[in-house]
C-alpha cells in the first residue's frame, strides 16, 4: 500500500542533494520508498511543469521577415523602390522590389528547414524512464517526470533527469556530455559529500543526458527539467546577447556610406544643374518667382538627380549575400551541421580562435588497445574504434600474435574478465558498423581479442562464468571465476591441457600496481609461469610507467587455476592469492583520422585552437602533441591555473 504525501508546500529542487544522506534527501523530497502515487505525481507536475528543457519562443514570421529586411542596405533599396515608383519609374521599382522579396523569402526558408530539422531530431530523441509509482514499476515519458519520482537505471539507459542515488551495483556512468570525462564514472549510493564538491566528482549523483554503460542503480528525482545540470548550461547559453556579424557590420556601414554618398550627389547633381539650366540669382531676389518660370527645370533635374542616386544603390548585393550564405549553409548540412540562422556562416568563418571539446570532437570516443606488454616486450596494437580489424607490430613489423603467446593470453584473459558485449549491424560485404554495449574500457578489450581471433562469444562457451567478485573503485580490481568446459588445443592460453578440465580459473583485472601485489608468479613470453622476484617486479611496474606517460589507460591481467572454487559468495581473501601475473595492456580514445589535417588547415587560415578536457594534464598533452596541436612541451593550463587569470 502507498499512502498520499498530503502537505501545502512543495519540495526544493537547489539542495545540495549529494551532501545528504539518502535518509535526508527522501525526508526532503517528501516521498517513501514505495515511490509517489498517481495523484502525488500529477500535483507535482502541476507545480514544477514537464521535465524538458526550455527554449526561447519559436520567433513568428513576421519577427522572422523583419530580420531578414531589418539592413540598411534593404532599407536603402525599399525607399528606392518607393522612390522610383513616385517618379513613375515602375518598372525599375518593382524590379528592386522583387530582389528585396526574394532576398527575404531565401531567408526565410533556410532558417525553418534548419528549425524543422532541429525539431524532428528531438522527437526522435524523446526518453523513456522507468518509474515506480503507486508501489508498481511502470514506464512513463521522460518529460512527465517530478522531483521525488523513484527512477530505475540499467546499462544502455540515458539518465532521464538529475538524481540521487539510492542503490548503485556496479553502476559506471558514462559523463563525458556533461563534464568531458571520456572514462565512464563509478557512482556509489552510499556516499556523503562536501557541499562544494565538483560537479564531476559527485559520485552519488546521475546527472541529465548522461549515459548508463554499466550496472543498475535505483535513485530518486531531484531536480526536473532547466534545474537540472543540463538545464543551468541551456539556460545560461540563452541568456547569451545575440551581437551583430562583421558582415552585418560592414553591411550597414555600406548602407550608410552610401546613404550620405548619394544625399551628396543629389545635392551636387542638383545644384550644378539648376546653375547651368537656370538663373539661378533670381532665386535669391524672388523664390516663388523663380519656383514658377523654372517649375519645369526644376522637376527635370530632380528626377535626374534622384535617378542617379538609385542607379549607384547595388540592387543585388542582398540576394548575393543571402545566396552566398545559403550555399554556405548547404555545405555545412551536407557535412552533417545544422545551422539556424544564415548569418552564422559568415560568423563562423570570421573565427580567430576554436575552443573544441576533446572527447568525442578531436577523439573517437572509442576506447582502443594500442599496446601491449608481457615479459619484457611490448607489441603495437594498430586499428582504431569498435570494428576488430587491425594488426599486431613487435618492432615496428607485422607481427603474428600466436608467436607471442603471453601477450595473446593477456587478451584471453581481458576477453573472460569482460562485462561488455560488442554488437555488428549490417553485412560484412555492404560494411558493418559495431557498438559496445557496456563499459567502453572492457568494449576496447573484446575487440583487441577478435583482432588476434578470440571471440568473447566462443570463450565464455569454453569457460562459462560461475561467480564474480565486482569491480570496486576502492579496491581498483574485478574477478571472475570460470569452469573449464572444454579446453581447447587452439586456445593459445594456460587452460589447453585437458587435465585441467572441470577445474576453475580465477581471473583478475584491474590498477596494475594492484594486481601485481596478489600476485607470486609470472607469465613469460613463451607462455611459462616462473616465481615473481623484485627485479621483475620493478620491471612490470616500468612498462607500466612507460605507458602512462603516453596517455594510455593501462589494465593488468593476472590468473590462477583451482581444483574447486566454492559456488557460495565469494570473499577476496579466499581468491586473491598465490595468482600468476601476466601483462599489461594500455589504451586510449583515440584521435580522429581527420582531426590532425584539418587542425592544420586552421593554423594555415590563422586559427588557433584550443582543446579543452577534463583529462589529467599529462593526458591532455599526449593527445594533443599526438594530434599535433602542441608543438612543445608547455601549453596545458590546469582549472586551478584558469582560476587564478585576471
Amino acid at each position: 500500500m502507498t499512502s498520499e504525501i498530503k502537505s501545502n508546500t512543495v519540495p526544493k529542487q537547489d539542495e545540495a542533494w549529494h551532501a545528504l544522506k539518502t535518509e535526508e534527501v527522501l525526508q526532503h523530497l517528501k516521498v517513501e520508498e514505495q515511490g509517489l502515487t498517481t495523484g502525488e505525481a500529477a500535483r507535482r507536475q502541476a507545480t514544477y511543469g514537464p521535465n524538458q528543457l526550455q527554449e526561447a519562443p519559436r520567433p513568428g514570421f513576421l519577427y522572422t521577415l523583419w530580420e531578414q529586411v531589418n539592413s540598411f542596405v534593404v532599407w536603402l533599396l525599399i525607399i528606392a523602390s518607393v522612390v522610383s515608383a513616385l517618379l513613375g519609374d515602375y518598372i525599375e521599382a518593382a524590379a528592386i522590389l522583387a530582389i528585396v522579396v526574394l532576398n527575404a523569402a531565401l531567408g526565410i526558408i533556410q532558417e525553418r528547414r534548419a528549425e524543422e530539422a532541429l525539431a524532428a531530431l528531438k522527437k526522435l530523441t524523446a526518453p523513456e524512464a522507468q518509474v515506480l509509482r503507486d508501489g508498481h514499476r511502470v514506464s512513463v515519458p521522460g518529460r512527465e517526470l517530478v522531483p521525488g519520482d523513484m527512477v530505475f537505471l540499467e546499462a544502455g539507459n540515458y539518465i532521464p533527469a538529475d538524481v540521487r542515488l539510492l542503490e548503485a551495483v556496479n553502476l559506471r556512468v558514462e559523463e563525458a556530455s556533461l563534464t568531458g570525462e571520456s572514462l565512464p564514472v563509478q557512482k556509489s549510493a552510499a556516499s556523503v559529500l562536501d557541499k562544494n564538491v565538483p560537479l564531476g566528482d559527485r559520485k552519488n549523483t546521475a546527472f541529465m543526458g548522461t549515459l548508463v554503460s554499466y550496472g543498475r542503480g535505483r535513485g530518486v528525482v531531484v531536480s526536473t527539467g532547466m534545474r537540472t545540470q543540463l538545464g543551468l548550461i541551456a539556460e545560461m547559453l540563452q541568456r547569451v546577447e545575440e551581437e551583430e556579424t562583421p558582415l552585418q557590420r560592414r553591411l550597414d556601414q555600406l548602407g550608410r556610406t552610401l546613404s550620405i554618398g548619394s544625399l551628396a550627389l543629389v545635392a551636387i547633381v542638383f545644384i550644378v544643374a539648376l546653375i547651368n539650366y537656370t538663373e539661378i540669382g533670381q532665386l535669391f531676389s524672388g523664390p516663388l518667382t523663380y519656383l514658377r518660370e523654372y517649375a519645369k527645370e526644376i522637376t527635370e533635374v530632380f528626377i535626374i538627380a534622384v535617378s542617379l542616386a538609385i542607379a549607384a544603390v547595388p540592387e543585388g548585393l542582398p540576394a548575393v549575400v543571402t545566396i552566398s550564405l545559403a550555399i554556405g549553409m548547404r555545405e555545412m548540412v551536407r557535412r552533417h551541421a545544422l545551422i539556424r540562422k544564415l548569418a552564422s556562416v559568415e560568423t563562423l568563418g570570421s573565427a580567430t580562435v576554436i575552443c573544441s571539446d576533446k572527447t568525442g570532437t578531436l577523439t573517437q570516443n572509442e576506447m582502443t588497445v594500442t599496446r601491449l606488454w608481457a615479459d619484457g616486450q611490448f607489441v603495437e596494437v594498430t586499428g582504431a574504434g569498435y570494428a576488430p580489424q587491425g594488426d599486431f607490430k613487435v618492432g615496428g613489423k607485422i607481427a603474428d600474435i600466436a608467436d607471442y603467446p603471453g601477450a595473446l593470453t593477456a587478451l584471453w584473459l581481458g576477453a573472460l574478465n569482460n562485462d561488455a558485449q560488442l554488437e555488428t549491424t549490417g553485412a560484412a560485404d555492404q560494411g558493418q558498423t559495431f557498438r559496445v554495449v557496456g563499459d567502453p574500457t572492457e568494449g576496447a578489450l573484446l575487440v583487441a581479442a577478435a583482432k588476434a581471433g578470440q571471440m568473447y562469444q566462443e570463450i565464455n562457451a569454453a569457460y562459462p562464468r560461475e561467480n564474480e567478485i565486482p569491480f570496486d573503485s576502492e579496491r581498483k580490481r574485478m574477478i571472475t571465476v570460470h569452469d573449464i568446459i572444454e579446453p581447447r588445443p587452439e586456445d593459445i592460453s594456460p587452460f589447453y591441457d585437458n587435465k585441467l578440465k572441470d577445474w576453475d580459473v580465477i581471473v583478475v583485472k584491474g590498477a596494475p600496481d594492484v594486481v601485481l601485489t596478489l600476485c607470486t608468479r609470472y607469465q613469460t613470453i613463451e607462455d611459462e609461469s616462473k616465481p615473481l622476484n623484485e627485479k621483475t617486479r620493478q620491471r612490470i611496474l616500468a612498462a607500466n610507467d612507460a605507458m602512462t606517460a603516453d596517455a594510455l589507460r593501462v589494465l593488468g591481467l593476472a590468473y590462477r587455476v583451482e581444483k574447486d572454487v566454492p559456488d557460495r559468495e565469494l570473499t577476496p581473501t579466499e581468491v586473491e592469492k598465490n595468482l600468476v601475473f601476466v601483462g599489461l595492456i594500455g589504451m586510449i580514445d583515440p584521435p580522429r583520422m581527420e582531426v590532425a589535417p584539418a587542425l592544420e588547415k586552421a593554423r594555415q587560415a590563422g586559427i588557433r585552437t584550443v582543446m579543452i578536457t577534463g583529462d589529467y594534464p599529462n593526458t591532455a598533452r599526449a593527445i594533443a602533441q599526438s594530434i599535433g596541436l602542441m608543438k612543445r612541451r608547455k601549453g596545458v593550463l590546469t582549472g586551478a591555473e584558469l582560476d587564478k587569470l585576471d
